[in-house]
C-alpha cells in the first residue's frame, strides 16, 4: 500500500481545429429570420384588421348607447305613470273611500257636512263697510 505509484504521463489537450463556416451552416438562422419577420408582418396585419373592425364600429355602439338611453328614460317615466295609476285605482276600489269618491266626482254634498266658503279679506271688509 506505500508502494509507489507510477506517474500518469500528462496528457495533452487537442485543439480542435476550427472548421470554416460553409453556406450551409447559415440556412437555419436564415430561415429563422425569414419565419420570425413572415410572422410579424401577419400579425400587424391582423392587429390593423382589428383595429379599423374596432373604429367602424365605434359609431354604431355610440347609437345603440343613446337609444337605450332614451327607452330607460321613458320607462322610468312609465314606471311613475303606473305608480300614481296604482294608487288611484287601489282608491277607487276601496270600500271606505266609496262616499268621498262620490262626493268628489259628483255635486252632492253629505248633508252631515258643513260648508266652507273662502272669501277674499278685501271683498269681505268693503261690504260691511258698505252696509253700514
Amino acid at each position: 500500500m506505500n508502494a509507489i505509484q507510477p506517474s500518469r504521463p500528462q496528457l495533452q489537450t487537442v485543439k480542435p481545429r476550427r472548421v470554416p463556416q460553409s453556406r450551409s451552416s447559415r440556412r437555419p438562422y436564415r430561415f429563422m429570420a425569414l419565419q420570425t419577420t413572415a410572422k410579424l408582418t401577419v400579425n400587424v396585419l391582423l392587429s390593423a384588421a382589428a383595429v379599423s373592425a374596432l373604429v367602424k364600429l365605434l359609431p354604431y355602439y355610440q347609437s345603440q348607447q343613446e337609444k337605450l338611453q332614451e327607452i330607460q328614460t321613458e320607462v322610468n317615466m312609465t314606471q311613475g305613470r303606473v305608480a300614481s295609476l296604482r294608487t288611484e285605482f287601489s282608491r277607487y276600489f276601496d270600500p271606505q273611500q266609496a262616499k268621498s269618491i262620490m262626493q268628489d266626482q259628483s255635486n252632492r254634498v253629505d248633508p252631515g257636512q258643513r260648508s266652507v266658503f273662502l272669501l277674499n279679506k278685501a271683498v269681505a271688509i268693503e261690504q260691511p263697510a258698505a252696509s253700514r
